[in-house]
């Protein structure tokens, strides 16, 4: 387990810890074949983290097997699944660059774990029931070309209201909504990753609102979004944090601003209207009830 987000160097496969239990791993990496970047053809690197997805995890595949720009690596973290997962990974064995499958300490633990396994230029995380259009990496790779100073890129997200686009890195003060998707529709430079370092898994259910903190008010690194209908990705309903109960999200929100120098007058104020807001939208939903 990874617990601080302290920098790290890329390891070719991941070492097994001591008293884990590794039910298996493989991958074309493990007969030593290594994908590398090529002239205006950077690598990049797509990591899927999944426990128990069989569900939807084979169209998340599909949407990877199916872009029209090839120079890819595909890293899959398995969190220890008991369902068909395995089955599934091993069936699209001849396309995933390595994958392990062994209990971790949650979602961003195994998102630190395909961080420090990733070879490509740029880094993206895609959720075991989220897809990318076909096109998502070609049009990531053009932006690259491009624009050589930036950090990250931040692509049009779809989901089931409407389509998540831009980036307003001033919001980030006062509001988590000034980007369009953690997973799916955002890339980060390798070279960057390391600078920022690991997730903190001091936070349960926040820790890429910390991530992207440090990134964006601390490191002042350098980001871009795509226009609207440069769209990356497909987001679905009922992921990881839609589960969490909102008093849990609030704390972890409360101490992520603590923690990264925020004044408590701000922070208080951000949770007065967080929880006028909510007490007005609960009203509003038992009065539909009652109509």
């Amino acid at each position: 387990m990874i617990k601080e987000c302290n920098k790290y160097e890329t390891l070719d496969f991941y070492p097994l810890s001591k008293n884990k239990k590794r039910l298996s791993e493989g991958g074309l990496r493990i007969n030593s074949l290594s994908k590398k970047s090529l002239p205006n053809k950077p690598l990049i690197t797509i990591i899927t983290v999944v426990l128990n997805g069989e569900k939807y995890l084979q169209e998340t595949i599909n949407s990877i097997k199916n872009q029209t720009y090839k120079n890819y690596e595909f890293l899959i973290i398995d969190g220890g699944s008991k369902d068909k997962t395995l089955e599934i990974i091993n069936e699209n064995s001849n396309m995933i660059d390595y994958w392990i499958s062994e209990k971790d300490e949650g979602l961003y633990d195994a998102f630190n774990k395909g961080l420090s396994l990733s070879k490509g230029d740029y880094i993206g995380i895609i959720n075991s029931d989220d897809t990318y259009e076909n096109n998502a990496l070609e049009i990531l790779t053009n932006y690259i070309i491009k624009n050589d100073g930036i950090d990250f890129i931040f692509g049009s997200v779809k989901k089931h209201w409407g389509i998540l686009y831009g980036y307003r890195p001033e919001k980030i003060h006062y509001s988590w909504g000034f980007y369009s998707s953690h997973s799916t529709g955002f890339f980060i430079k390798n070279s960057s990753a390391k600078r920022l370092g690991f997730y903190n898994l001091k936070y349960k259910y926040h820790a890429d609102y910390d991530y992207f903190f440090r990134m964006i008010v601390k490191e002042k690194m350098k980001g871009i979004a795509t226009k609207k209908d440069e769209i990356f990705g497909n987001f679905r309903r009922g992921g990881f944090s839609s589960k969490i109960p909102w008093i849990k999200l609030l704390k972890d929100e409360i101490l992520i601003r603590y923690d990264n120098g925020q004044s408590i007058f701000l922070i208080m104020s951000l949770i007065i209207y967080k929880l006028v807001f909510k007490f007005f939208n609960e009203i509003q939903k038992l009065l539909k009830i009652k109509k």
